[in-house]
């Protein structure tokens, strides 16, 4: 029967269908198909399905194997957001009726998944597009092992059958397209197809277009449709269909599809095999898809759709051919982990073993007397800011050469220079060039010769006769003795240095290999050698990159490994990449543990600080309000100072004697009742509390601890077991058998409140409890450990009395006290130099860290003269960094900063006009449950009912998120994240008060009318 003879089915008789084949009463709207009819039906009970009848020529066997695929996903991984199937009255989920015209159509229903589509979101979105990849390998995952004759078919969407598509290639009318897609398909038949022969087979989905993927309005994909093309492929084939429609109409194409093969590998690791034709086979697929495109509008010309379709297409085609597949490769390598370029470290091992068999490349000695490491870019402009013609930069440098009194001038590899110039520095990113350096450079006087540092023979040499290119240029090939090949490149020589040169010469180490070239006829540049160590020559031969764009860094950094491995100067030749925010997160998750978490929805990269003011790369300014470890300020020039006096003198450990420790020691325990007289130096807070848990154990000879309810003290294994903000929550293992948790002493959430005259004996009552069931047992405690004010815990201040009488229970119980300071210490409460004072009492043990360094790695604890010669049996403690005479001088000095400029005074008066402010506010809003704190240490409880004092966690975090795009920078705490904190560094002014105070009531009430 023909087309035209085939029945089309009316809305209401699909509504009919699906009420009598499904139960269910719908309204049923069209949706565009090619060959079937789909009908969204919406009941009306608010579900929603999609009705499909399919055209009379459809498979059996085929409609079987997509049931069953279906079926095995949603058994398999039922989180991944697919159509489900819809079982019918007939308990089957596809079957067969006959239509008006008597033909047999098949009928099936799925769930219907709300969202929209990619191509559709990505117009006023910005999506992730490794969450593709992510699902796309999730699913092949949950396929690997799914069989079934429907799905080994013939198909020309599928890659590994692009052969087939020869016989359409002149179907292309476009002449340049069609030449492309003519070398593609040869490519694939000649060599991808039989390495693609060789890599995984299984059942992929094979169409993960940007009509087939949904997305919500948060961004994230929420369904995957259209399994129409699933087909018995290679894994592989799955990946590049999924980056050819992501590279579509992107400014970086490749970065898209290294984002897609980055999310896929996370959860589906994909084999090198597999990536080093996957570039080929993106290319492929866009191939096919020309080919489909013409061969269709050959059979129906009149409709100029399927041209404009093309488009995208045709352009990404033609970019792919400026765009060098080798750089693509090993793109992909990196972003899956491996080294981009394969030995890149294996060589580098053998030239620093083998670094006696290196000889020099010129004439002079590079130790770091002789030698002038020169910053290029601002050399290429005159004060004026006007460029520099190459005759006047040379005068410049080899001035510069001169007054150093050195005899070669150095340009570093991976400097990042804006001197290149002329089209071949462009990319087909219009908005990057290449710009990084991928060689050193040797500035030295024109026709000095240069010499072969390893025996080598001829790989290429040319002259580059373009401006700014090398000019006359050499190229050596040498190897390992294991046989790796490698090459080093000598670029702006002289042309009569052409004559030296032929195809496979051979030169032997210490040979004169040419001369340096003087300007023009070195490529227009001051004379110099461009030195470069390469493992690959990219296919480019002669014109070989020597300079990079910063995206592909990685790649250019494991193909041409620092030159300095050959050159072997002492003297820092190495420039910094600056990153992108994109690369630094890329980065993070490759190489850094996902614990290491980041701040705020859109993290921020910040490069520069100063006193309580943050800068990003582009010079934005913040105030820093959470940053409690800078506590006298970033980069306090005071600090600054004390730290690069100390360590071009001397940095070692506490086995020799030195000023610095026992000066420090003395004014820092000056700060401390009379009893707390001995010092231990760490280098960090959770060193000092893991040290104050040994000393109480020694001490006591017991294990038991008595701890306070959501505390933190610290990241080590010892420390997590103290830790109910770690231990009992998301990845904890729950309370140790040697702890006993003591109820959090918060007036606002626990049973006793503030306004109760006995609040602090009641709480401590409840930790006296714990205290005897210990004792019950018939144990006995090491000690009870608090935070003298609570940080994670949600910036609570202890109730007056809480401590003494803990402290008093137990020590009659033979335990010791231990004060965690490492949050409070050091002046931040304002009144008192030390939270514990806040409570009239006195530990037998407190410990330090954060502010106690501004930021240097630096801790200690402080204890009773019997704790520490207690601790003195015999076991030597000691710290190889703690105390050293760095350290010391740093803390010396932010111990007289908090005193010169009153520093602890500042906190009490800022911090309580801080505190005045919210509590003002709270009348306003009573999104504000409660405002707390001492100085600046300061927290804000917000709840959406203070009457059940339910959590408003959701717009806490939105508050602190509002505030970031007020340059104000908060973070969230407390056992139910739903505690603004406010810890700015004790140099914060009344006017950063009043600009925060303003910012925040803008903030509270945008947040509470939402």
């Amino acid at each position: 029967m023909s087309v035209d003879q085939l029945h089309v089915y009316t809305i209401g008789e699909a509504e009919a269908l699906f009420q009598e084949f499904y139960g269910l009463a719908a309204k049923a709207t069209v949706l565009p198909s090619e060959r079937d009819q789909n009908f969204r039906m919406d009941t009306t009970t608010g579900e929603s399905f999609v009705l499909k009848l399919y055209a009379p020529e459809t498979d059996v066997c085929w409609l079987d194997a997509q049931d069953q695929l279906l079926i095995e996903l949603a058994n398999k991984d039922s989180e991944l957001p697919l159509p489900r199937m819809v079982e019918n009255n007939k308990k089957t989920t596809t079957f067969k009726i006959t239509d008006y015209n008597g033909q047999d159509r098949f009928i099936r229903a799925l769930s219907w998944l709300e969202g929209e589509v990619w191509n559709k979101a990505a117009q006023n979105q910005n999506l992730d597009f490794k969450q593709i990849g992510a699902l796309m390998g999730r699913m092949d995952l949950a396929l690997k092992s799914f069989m079934h004759a429907g799905a080994d078919r013939t198909f020309l969407w599928d890659v590994a059958q692009a052969s087939a598509h020869t016989a359409f290639i002149d179907l292309i009318e476009d002449t340049v397209t069609r030449d492309i897609v003519a070398s593609i398909l040869d490519k694939f038949t000649k060599e991808t197809a039989s390495a693609l022969s060789r890599l995984p087979r299984q059942v992929i989905h094979n169409d993960a277009n940007d009509y087939n993927l949904l997305v919500d309005t948060q961004g994230n994909i929420n369904g995957l449709i259209d399994f129409g093309d699933f087909i018995q492929s290679h894994r592989v084939c799955e990946v590049a269909v999924a980056c050819a429609y992501a590279m579509l109409a992107q400014k970086d194409p490749v970065g898209r599809a290294c984002d897609v093969v980055a999310g896929y590998h996370k959860v589906n690791p994909l084999h090198e095999g597999e990536l080093a034709i996957l570039y080929d086979l993106i290319r492929v697929r866009l191939a096919e898809s020309s080919c489909m495109a013409a061969q269709q509008y050959a059979a129906n010309p009149d409709n100029e759709y399927l041209l404009i379709s093309q488009k995208d297409v045709r352009d990404l085609l033609h970019k792919m051919e400026q765009i060098n597949p080798k750089v693509v490769h090993y793109r992909l390598r990196d972003v899956c982990g491996f080294e981009a370029c394969a030995g890149s470290r294996k060589l580098e091992q053998w030239l620093l073993t083998n670094a006696d068999k290196i000889g020099p490349i010129c004439q002079h000695d590079l130790s770091p007397e002789n030698v002038l490491v020169l910053d290029l870019s601002p050399l290429s402009v005159n004060d004026e800011g006007i460029p520099r013609s190459a005759e006047e930069a040379t005068d410049v440098i080899f001035a510069l050469m001169k007054e150093a009194g050195a005899a070669v001038g150095v340009g570093s590899y991976l400097e990042d220079r804006d001197v290149y110039k002329g089209d071949f520095f462009e990319t087909v990113d219009p908005d990057e060039k290449r710009t990084v350096h991928l060689g050193i450079d040797l500035f030295l006087p024109a026709y000095e010769p240069l010499y072969a540092p390893l025996d080598g023979i001829v790989r290429v040499h040319n002259d580059n006769t373009r401006d700014y290119d090398y000019g006359p240029v050499v190229i050596l090939e040498h190897k390992t003795d294991e046989g790796q090949v490698f090459y080093t490149k000598y670029g702006h020589l002289s042309r009569t240095s052409l004559e030296l040169w032929e195809d496979g010469k051979t030169f032997k180490k210490g040979d004169v290999i040419g001369y340096l070239g003087p300007y023009p006829e070195n490529g227009n540049w001051a004379p110099h050698v461009h030195f470069q160590l390469l493992l690959d020559l990219m296919g480019m031969e002669n014109d070989v990159c020597g300079v990079a764009a910063r995206s592909e860094i990685n790649v250019w950094s494991s193909v041409c490994p620092s030159p300095n491995l050959i050159l072997g100067m002492k003297t820092k030749c190495q420039g910094d990449v600056t990153r992108s925010s994109k690369s630094i997160r890329e980065e993070r998750a490759r190489h850094l543990s996902p614990n290491l978490s980041l701040s705020y929805a859109e993290p921020l990269k910040i490069v520069r600080g100063e006193g309580q003011y943050l800068y990003t790369e582009q010079g934005e300014e913040y105030l820093d309000m959470v940053n409690n470890v800078c506590h006298v300020g970033h980069c306090h020039p005071r600090v600054v100072a004390a730290a690069t006096g100390q360590m071009p003198v001397l940095n070692t450990n506490t086995r020799y004697m030195h000023d610095n420790i026992v000066n420090y020691a003395r004014e820092l325990l000056a700060t401390f009742p009379d009893s707390l007289e001995v010092c231990f130096f760490t280098n960090s807070g959770s060193e000092a509390n893991d040290l104050a848990l040994r000393l109480s154990q020694n001490y006591t000879g017991q294990r038991d601890m008595l701890i306070v309810d959501h505390a933190y003290h610290g990241n080590l294994t010892s420390l997590i077991d103290l830790s109910p903000y770690k231990f009992n929550r998301k990845g904890g293992k729950g309370c140790p058998d040697h702890v006993k948790i003591c109820p959090m002493p918060d007036g606002y959430r626990g049973p006793v409140k503030w306004d109760d005259p006995d609040c602090g004996e009641k709480y401590a009552d409840m930790a006296i409890e714990q205290l005897e069931l210990l004792q019950k047992q018939g144990r006995k405690p090491a000690a009870f450990i608090a935070e003298s004010l609570l940080g994670c815990g949600g910036q609570i201040v202890l109730p007056d009395g809480y401590l003494k009488r803990v402290y008093e229970a137990v020590r009659r119980a033979g335990g010791l006290c231990i004060a965690d300071e490492v949050q409070v210490g050091f002046g931040r409460i304002g009144s008192h130099m030390w939270g514990f004072e806040l409570q009239d009492v006195v530990p037998d043990i407190v410990t330090l860290g954060k502010p106690i360094g501004n930021g240097h790695p630096l801790g200690a604890v402080i204890t009773t003269r019997a704790v520490a010669d207690a601790f003195f049996n015999g076991m030597e403690y000691f710290n190889t960094f703690g105390g050293n005479p760095v350290s010391c001088a740093i803390g010396r000095e932010v111990l007289q900063v908090i005193r010169d400029e009153r520093l602890q005074h500042n906190a009490e008066k800022v911090g309580q006009r801080i505190l005045d402010g919210l509590t003002e506010m709270m009348a306003r809003y009573p999104l504000i449950g409660e405002v707390r704190g001492r100085g600046l240490f300061i927290g804000v409880e917000l709840v959406s009912d203070r009457k059940t004092l339910e959590p408003a966690t959701a717009e806490a975090s939105k508050v602190v998120n509002l505030m970031k795009e007020k340059n104000i920078l908060l973070s969230t705490d407390g056992p139910l994240d739903n505690v603004v904190k406010i810890k700015p560094p004790v140099c914060f002014t009344m006017e950063n008060a009043d600009q925060f105070l303003k910012e925040f009531d803008e903030c509270m009430a945008l947040v509470s009318q939402a």
